[in-house]
């Protein structure tokens, strides 16, 4: 929790997020995925300065227990002064005890955001998913909390001032926008509404148009005209039997396909709704479909 400290900004943790977004797609199946098409209501985990602190506390915990559909789960909600926002117990269960740091006890409204990356880690314990190392597991965890519908919370904890700041989680909050972005591409949800940080709105807008880019690179025909022709001129080399040497920023491969005639070349890109690499042919107009989150998708190969 950056309290009053600096706040990175950027995609340090860029490629991790995308492998969290594919490892949840694997673990969960596209169909489960869909299931969380609808995001934490903000009158479900509204706070006030006047709501009693630990009925209140326990009443956010059982909605976000509810919408990550964890049943027969209670959350038992302490406070205590520490470092971290939070701590959840991983126990066997059903009942989870959670420590919030006392800096919830005057700051009520970020209560919600604390809680849902806590309640996520419970889910995600539950589904044995996790990543080697405490850093990536927890990006993992700010990733799927964000992904299934309860991340805004935590970029709407995020505020920056000249004097202080307060930012949740160990995503940078262009890296929560980027993930939001991605959830709502996919569930057509539009989370601006939402925001009550200004720096929040501002980051979800930076990482909406990395996400979009991600829909805009080649093969896909939503490629830009730069895209393509940097495109054409690898496939060339590539067809030619000369080596392409990977083009900084580009995120496909060519190669050819083990046969007895010698192969087809094809190219390989990852799926910009959960990154996984798709293997296509080069011949031209191509539709394919990944195999994992199946995105259908309109290629010029």
């Amino acid at each position: 929790m950056a309290n009053d400290g600096p706040v990175e900004h950027g995609y340090p943790h860029l490629e991790t997020v995308r492998a969290a977004v594919t490892a949840l797609y694997r673990r969960l199946s596209p169909d489960t995925v869909r299931t969380f098409a609808t995001s934490v209501a903000p009158v479900d985990v509204a706070f006030g300065d006047a709501d009693d602190l630990h009925p209140g506390a326990q009443r956010v915990a059982r909605e976000l227990v509810r919408h990550f559909r964890l049943p027969d789960t209670r959350f038992v909600v302490g406070f205590r002064a520490m470092d971290h926002a939070a701590n959840v117990e991983l126990a066997a269960g059903p009942e989870y005890f959670v420590e919030l740091n006392d800096r919830f006890r005057t700051h009520r409204r970020d209560i919600g955001a604390a809680l849902a990356h806590e309640v996520a880690h419970v889910y995600l314990h539950r589904l044995d998913l996790s990543f080697p190392g405490v850093r990536d597991n927890e990006i993992l965890t700010d990733t799927v909390t964000t992904y299934l519908g309860a991340g805004w919370l935590l970029l709407d904890a995020y505020r920056e001032d000249a004097g202080s700041s307060q930012k949740l989680g160990y995503l940078t909050p262009e890296e929560f926008g980027y993930v939001l972005a991605k959830r709502s591409l996919v569930f057509a949800e539009d989370p601006a509404p939402w925001f009550t940080s200004p720096q929040a709105y501002t980051a979800y807008v930076e990482g909406r148009a990395l996400a979009l880019r991600d829909g805009r690179q080649p093969p896909l025909t939503a490629a830009g005209r730069s895209g393509r022709l940097r495109y054409a001129r690898d496939r060339r080399r590539a067809q030619s039997g000369r080596p392409v040497p990977a083009p900084a920023g580009a995120p496909y491969a060519f190669a050819p396909r083990p046969s007895p005639d010698g192969g087809q070349l094809r190219v390989s890109f990852p799926c910009p709704t959960c990154h996984q690499r798709i293997g296509v042919p080069v011949r031209g107009r191509v539709r394919a479909r990944c195999g994992l989150c199946r995105t259908v998708l309109e290629c010029d190969t």
